[in-house]
């Protein structure tokens, strides 16, 4: 088979399309022939080398999710059957013709959904779902603030906000073009993230009060401009950390939050690998949520923009542009 993969920690030159043996799964797995891999920051930052929870051996085989096709079963195995669709979340080493997965991790594809469209599902709908409902604990009613709202985690959290009663949903965007698509996603405003008084302009959308939730994936500077617009009592939810030489809160701001509590605010991490190994079940029930509202329609998979397995080198450059409107997958 053929799949991509890394020998040193770099820029997108380092990936190698390189031909290896087919897996066998093992006990409890089964192997998938690969129709779709989504591409996902986290391998952007594994590729380079940045801070990431989980350790990167190398030689590494980024791809953190997929779908496909079940072609075989380890022994103990018994669904999903020899022929399903599925998608699922292995970690690494879905960006291959091939890939050996759990079979409790696979799940088969609802009707009506593509395989490229259900390549994404885990990790942007996912941690959409778990970011509203477990870690900010969305009520209905409140605000929230969702960056990048027209990738693939943003483009499932505006819809899913508005699933859940927000009473203002925000939307940054770091390009004034891609307005229109926040709003057709169902944002109450459009903030554009590239101009230094953003956080005016947010607090400017609450009428002052400021956002009762807000979601933070860059860390650094854009964590603590966006804390400035954060509403007494709330929530800040920091999922990623895009900006990696930069520390997630600055000394400044630790002091303000940490030392003058009288705004009772907190910030909170978020990572979809401790809910995927330690609280399945949580992310069970957000799968459900997220399934179940696109099943009646009120959640619409984001567009997808699908590159061949071998241009991955150029797909990861392209989703280090930030030029991407919903999900980028990679096709074997």
């Amino acid at each position: 088979m053929h799949a991509i993969m890394f020998r040193r920690q770099g820029g997108p030159e380092v990936l190698e399309r390189v031909e290896l043996p087919c897996p066998t799964p093992g006990p409890g797995e089964a192997l998938v022939r690969v129709t779709a891999a989504a591409l996902n920051y986290s391998d952007v930052m594994r590729r380079r080398g940045d801070s990431y929870p989980f350790p990167t051996p190398l030689p590494f085989m980024p791809g953190s999710e997929m779908a496909g096709i079940v072609e075989a079963l380890g022994e103990g195995v018994a669904a999903p059957a020899v022929g399903t669709r599925v998608f699922g979340a292995t970690g690494a080493g879905c960006h291959a013709e091939y890939v050996v997965a759990p079979a409790v991790q696979l799940h088969a594809i609802p009707p009506g959904l593509d395989d490229r469209q259900a390549a994404g599902l885990i990790v942007a709908g996912g941690t959409a779902a778990l970011l509203l409902r477990e870690a900010a604990r969305l009520q209905q009613g409140e605000s929230i603030f969702i960056p990048a709202a027209t990738g693939g985690v943003g483009s499932y959290a505006v819809q899913l906000a508005r699933m859940m009663g927000a009473g203002r949903v925000i939307a940054g965007v770091g390009d004034a073009a891609k307005r229109g698509a926040a709003l057709a996603l169902g944002a109450s405003d459009v903030i554009d993230t590239s101009a230094p008084d953003w956080p005016a302009a947010l607090l400017a959308a609450t009428g002052g009060q400021g956002v009762d939730v807000l979601l933070e994936m860059q860390g650094g500077q854009a964590l603590e401009a966006g804390l400035a617009a954060l509403a007494p009592f709330g929530r800040a939810i920091v999922f990623g950390k895009a900006n990696a030489r930069e520390a997630v809160l600055g000394a400044a701001v630790q002091a303000r939050l940490f030392y003058d509590p009288a705004r009772n605010q907190s910030v909170q991490g978020f990572n979809l690998g401790g809910y995927i190994f330690q609280r399945p079940a949580a992310l069970g029930a957000a799968m459900g949520a997220l399934l179940g509202g696109m099943m009646q329609g009120r959640v619409i998979p984001p567009p997808v923009t699908a590159m061949p397995l071998a241009s991955a080198a150029d797909a990861h450059r392209l989703l280090e542009s930030r030029a991407v409107i919903g999900k980028l997958v990679l096709t074997p």
